[in-house]
């Protein structure tokens, strides 16, 4: 026996129960330590609860965080391989963010506060970012002229232009002018011709993409034609897009093409309906329908029609926080749906319109009910924290969308400033803001561009005489790349999941539904117990 320095009465008990009997003993409890997902967003007797209001109860570590599996369907037909979604705000996502959130294996949605043209142009860039196969590449014809091609290169961003008989695809290839052939030709009027490689590695048609990579990888060039017997052009790979696939493993793409995937929003006006024909010619995967209260006749009615104009495009409906909103939209045949109203950091609407839910009662309402019928739903809203994230894709969502989070990334397209205190900063606003609904960019010069506007469009405000605000504008701190920022926010998502003994998101709301993932309701004094406590401190995030 070891020695003791006093007594052994632990709780004023002196004799004690076999310890290999620990776990058996646990039978002997009506029901597991904490509360079921059912008991914790019980209305009825908690009122509406938000993210900060609970806690998820630890499980059982048998796994190492690496092993975790966050791969969840965005809509009935695609699934991402990181549930994260950057919200269609103007301050927030635009080709950078989307190509670079695709990349991450996540998706970025563009929004629509600009021109059908200048939208459409977002999504051309995205699709022509990575490829598998080049099916429709830019070709050019042994007339065009040095400056034309290096035009061509500004516009695209990128270089390696097959050159052709006719300058189109299907006809006989004579060449390639690539990035070194016209870097310093000063002579803009010289013809391609005199410039283009005519020495060519090629690959004959019917090769899979396996067999061209690896002829591609061998050739030490940077782009390797697919022709047919008689030479003619009929697609390209690229050695850019080889790096991309090492570099980005989980990158969103679609299994053909190789492409990465795009969304876009849209509103549900008659003239939207021109501008989504618009986006699907230039690649579009999926349409978010962008509304601030999606149960309208409104969005029937455009849901209806693309399903039937475009059956084989995804449409996310919204935005819902209740059952019945969304059983309106699923009944119409929606693929996925957006949840949130009123929860953004720079959205006002629960305090101006006193209409809206508290983001984590929405959540589990809805996606309960979405479940049913095998609709995905996106957590829109709310976001402030990892924490948010796990919380949200417990209670039922599939992916989680965020502006403001992102919205301070070096990708997204707002402008970055110093504030007065000396931190560095970017421009963020809600589209309910009075800046973003007098936006004049979605008019592209049309003499009543609030009619055009995304924002009042979102807010069912075109003709009103007078805005009123729904959202606001401000700043969010800088936070780097996409490229770090999203990797971090992945890492901390499955260490939580490890922490609660959940292997990957399918097992997380199996988890929920039968009970064995607990929760825990959170008091005030909790939140105030579970945050820094100290006189000063730096919180840095990540390294």
């Amino acid at each position: 026996m070891p020695a003791t320095n006093g007594h052994t009465d632990v709780n004023g008990k002196s004799s004690f129960l076999d310890h290999t009997k620990a776990i058996e003993l646990l039978n002997d409890y009506e029901s597991r330590d904490g509360l079921s997902i059912y008991e914790l967003m019980d209305t009825k007797t908690r009122g509406g609860l938000t993210y900060n209001d609970f806690l998820i109860l630890p499980g059982y570590i048998g796994f190492a965080a690496s092993e975790v599996s966050l791969d969840s369907p965005i809509t009935k037909n695609i699934t991402l391989k990181t549930p994260f979604v950057s919200s269609p705000m103007d301050t927030v996502t635009e080709h950078e963010m989307a190509i670079h959130m695709a990349l991450q294996g996540g998706l970025g949605v563009i929004h629509h506060n600009c021109s059908p043209d200048a939208q459409a142009e977002m999504v051309r860039k995205v699709k022509r970012y990575e490829n598998g196969f080049i099916n429709d590449p830019i070709v050019i014809s042994q007339d065009t002229t040095v400056g034309e091609a290096k035009a061509l290169k500004e516009k695209w961003g990128f270089g390696g232009f097959p050159v052709t008989a006719t300058g189109k695809l299907g006809s006989k290839l004579l060449g390639i002018v690539t990035n070194r052939d016209l870097q310093f030709e000063d002579n803009y009027s010289k013809t391609v011709d005199k410039v283009m490689v005519t020495d060519l590695i090629t690959a004959q048609s019917g090769v899979t993409l396996v067999e061209a990579n690896k002829i591609l990888a061998q050739s030490k060039k940077g782009k390797l034609p697919i022709v047919d017997k008689d030479f003619n052009l009929v697609s390209m790979i690229s050695r850019s897009d080889l790096t991309k696939n090492l570099y980005f493993p989980l990158a969103s793409k679609l299994p053909d093409s190789k492409q990465l995937i795009c969304a876009a929003s849209i509103g549900t006006r008659p003239e939207d309906k021109i501008r989504l024909q618009k986006l699907v010619e230039a690649g579009l995967d999926v349409v978010i329908l962008d509304s601030s209260q999606g149960n309208s006749m409104y969005q029937v009615e455009m849901l209806k029609w693309i399903k039937q104009e475009h059956p084989k495009l995804d449409v996310i409906g919204g935005n819902v926080v209740t059952r019945e909103q969304a059983a309106t939209l699923i009944a119409a045949g929606v693929d996925g749906l957006r949840i949130g109203m009123g929860s953004g950091s720079a959205c006002i609407t629960q305090e101006v319109m006193a209409i809206g839910r508290p983001q984590a009662a929405a959540v589990y309402s809805v996606s309960e009910f979405a479940a049913r019928f095998g609709v995905p739903c996106i957590a829109d809203g709310g976001v402030q924290n990892v924490g948010h994230i796990v919380k949200g894709l417990a209670l039922g969502a599939s992916t989680v969308m965020m502006g403001g989070l992102l919205a301070g990334t070096t990708e997204s397209p707002g402008t970055s400033f110093v504030s007065r205190e000396g931190k560095l900063v970017k421009a963020y606003r809600g589209m309910g803001s009075i800046d973003a609904m007098q936006d004049k960019k979605a008019g592209a010069g049309s003499k009543n561009s609030q009619a055009s506007n995304a924002g009042t469009a979102r807010y069912f405000s075109e003709g009103d005489s007078v805005l009123v605000a729904q959202g606001v504008s401000g700043a969010v701190a800088h936070r780097g790349s996409i490229n770090t920022f999203v990797p971090y926010l992945a890492a901390g998502l499955k260490h939580s999941m490890q922490d609660c003994g959940q292997k990957s998101l399918k097992q997380l709301h199996e988890s929920a539904v039968d009970g064995s993932l607990r929760f825990e309701i959170r008091t005030a004094s909790a939140q105030l117990e579970g945050n820094v406590n100290m006189e000063s401190y730096e919180k840095k995030l990540y390294a």
